[in-house]
C-alpha cells in the first residue's frame, strides 16, 4: 500500500514539473540527434531546417538572457516556451522555416544580391574611375562577347543549388 502512494507521488512530482523536464527534451535533445542525422544525409534541406532552427533557439536565449527579469514574473513562460518549441521543432507544423521566412529573413537578409566577379584596378589617381559597366567593356574587348557571355552563365549556374531543383526558401512561395 505504501508502494502506491509512492508511485502517485512520483507521477504528481513528474507531472507539477512536465515543463522543466520537457523542455530540454523538446528544444536540445531531439533537436541535436535531428540535427546529426541531417549532416549525415544527403539532402540540404534539412540542414537548413535545423540551422534554422537553431538560430531562432539562439534568438529565444538571448531574448531570455536579456530579460530574465521580467520574464520571471510571467508564471507561464515556461509553459509558452515549451508550446513554441514544440511548434518550431516538430516537422509537421515547419514552424521554425515558417518564423524564419516571414520574421527573421525580412529583417536580416538583403534582398539584392551583388556579385562583383571583376575588379580592375586603377592605373594613377588621374585616371578615369573603373566601374562595373567598364569592367565588363574592357573584359569584353579583351576576351571577346562569347567568353563574357560563358562567364555570365558559369556564374548564375554557381548561385543556384546543384543538388536539387527543391529551393527551401522560396521568395515567390507564399507559406
Amino acid at each position: 500500500m505504501g508502494g502506491s502512494s509512492g508511485v502517485g507521488s512520483f507521477l504528481k512530482v513528474i507531472l507539477n514539473n512536465f515543463d522543466i523536464l520537457a523542455g530540454p527534451v523538446v528544444s536540445l535533445v531531439y533537436p541535436l540527434y535531428a540535427s546529426i542525422r541531417a549532416i549525415e544525409s544527403k539532402s540540404p534541406v534539412d540542414d537548413q531546417q535545423w540551422l534554422t532552427y537553431w538560430i531562432l533557439y539562439s534568438m529565444i536565449t538571448l531574448f531570455e538572457l536579456t530579460f530574465a527579469k521580467l520574464i520571471e514574473w510571467l508564471p507561464f513562460w515556461s509553459y509558452a516556451k515549451l508550446i513554441t518549441t514544440c511548434w518550431l521543432v516538430i516537422p509537421y507544423f515547419n514552424g521554425a522555416a515558417y518564423v524564419y521566412e516571414h520574421y527573421v529573413r525580412p529583417y536580416i537578409v538583403q534582398r539584392k544580391a551583388v556579385n562583383i566577379w571583376y575588379v580592375p584596378r586603377k592605373k594613377d589617381v588621374f585616371s578615369k574611375p573603373d566601374d562595373i559597366l567598364t569592367a565588363a567593356e574592357k573584359y569584353i574587348q579583351e576576351h571577346g562577347t562569347q567568353a563574357f557571355e560563358e562567364m555570365i552563365h558559369k556564374a548564375e549556374g554557381e548561385r543556384r543549388p546543384q543538388t536539387s531543383n527543391y529551393v527551401f526558401y522560396d521568395d515567390n512561395y507564399r507559406y
